[in-house]
């Protein structure tokens, strides 16, 4: 039962590689406050190089429950989710479930959760990104309206909350993606060997990452941007999403055998501490994931969103990151245009302590603050 500041039972719903790197910092937080932190792995993403290794690497527990749901269409997917899900709440009977951002694992423990009348909080509440053709862009929203307490990064996504008439509940805390990179930077920087293994000379290439249906599930698209790559003349890392990687392996025979003679460099997929100091060594990043999007800015890093717009608006209005979407003559005109901004990213994604305030309005939420 919820009251005051009692020790509580949160289950945290999980199932992709952002979402251990947003709940990292909260388990923590909620551990040294005593709460008893259970973690549900829907197994969403289920490679080891894009699960298992963020685990060890951030110091997070194994989870204490992999639903092992793989991949699957969204239908199907989400389904399975939802009888694991259920199925768990059901046997532990948490305080809160906590879920995070918009994957098919956020909106399976939403719902789950709701129908079953269990108290649900949303970290990275109010992001729109007002394109109803993502997928995560419905999961956002029907989370947020099944949500007890949404947590929200930015003022944007505050107003974004108020528009839709969702005020009770709602609360600025900051970005617990940026909590997980000012204690994870550093010590990317003691332990990162990413840099001399692909001998690579920092601010001396280009990051790219793609992984969404828009970028690669239509060949001419996906061949395009690879064009595009080449055509620049630079060296470009690029770690491979291994369903991206399956995108490029069904293209023409020819066109791949020139993709490997040239300067783009596809890798395995990488930990997350590799990852962070490819970010913070590039000169300019290249991805259609939200969760680059925001470490590019963190970085102070020139970024490139190649869709047709971002739910990371202030990144976008402070200069740092530039909308292109798929258009091959805007990607490298922007790619050699170096009109970048040169003082550091401002600090609108809170103060680095995100978890700490989620932790704390979550111990002071007490029974008579719950649904009227």
């Amino acid at each position: 039962m919820i009251a005051g500041f009692n020790v509580m039972k949160i289950v945290s719903i999980v199932g992709a590689r952002p979402q251990f790197i947003k709940a990292a910092p909260v388990q923590r937080v909620l551990g040294e406050h005593g709460h008893q932190g259970m973690l549900v792995h829907t197994g969403q993403h289920y490679d080891d190089r894009m699960s298992k290794i963020f685990f060890s690497e951030m110091g997070i527990p194994e989870p204490d429950v992999n639903l092992g749901v793989g991949s699957g269409s969204h239908g199907v997917q989400t389904a399975a989710m939802l009888v694991g899900i259920e199925e768990v709440l059901v046997s532990e009977q948490p305080d809160w479930v906590f879920v995070y951002g918009d994957t098919n694992s956020t909106i399976a423990g939403a719902l789950a959760a709701c129908k079953l009348h269990f108290p649900i909080a949303h970290v990275e509440s109010g992001l729109r990104s007002y394109n109803r053709q993502m997928p995560e862009e419905h999961n956002r929203v029907l989370t947020d309206h099944c949500a007890d307490i949404l947590f929200c990064p930015t003022r944007t996504a505050m107003e974004n909350l108020a528009r839709e008439n969702i005020v009770r509940g709602a609360f600025l805390v900051g970005d617990t993606m940026f909590d997980a990179v000012l204690q994870f930077g550093e010590l990317a920087r003691e332990r990162s060997t990413i840099i001399e293994g692909l001998e690579l000379r920092p601010k001396a290439y280009i990051l790219v990452t793609l992984h969404r249906p828009y970028t690669v599930d239509v060949p001419e698209t996906l061949s395009a941007i690879l064009e595009t790559l080449m055509e620049t003349g630079e060296t470009v890392v690029f770690p491979v999403h291994p369903r991206t990687r399956k995108q490029v392996s069904l293209l023409d025979q020819a066109f791949r055998m020139r993709l490997q003679r040239s300067f783009v460099k596809l890798v395995e997929p990488v930990g997350y501490l590799d990852m962070l100091m490819l970010e913070q060594s590039s000169r300019l990043i290249l991805t259609d994931s939200g969760g680059v999007q925001k470490e590019a800015f963190f970085f102070g890093v020139p970024c490139l969103t190649l869709r047709p717009e971002s739910e990371w608006i202030e990144t976008v209005d402070t200069g740092w990151n530039r909308v292109t979407g798929t258009d091959r003559d805007v990607i490298l005109e922007n790619v050699r245009n170096g009109d970048w901004p040169t003082s550091p990213p401002p600090r609108i994604f809170g103060d680095g302590k995100a978890s700490e305030k989620i932790v704390e309005t979550l111990s002071n939420w007490s029974h008579e603050d719950q649904r009227q």
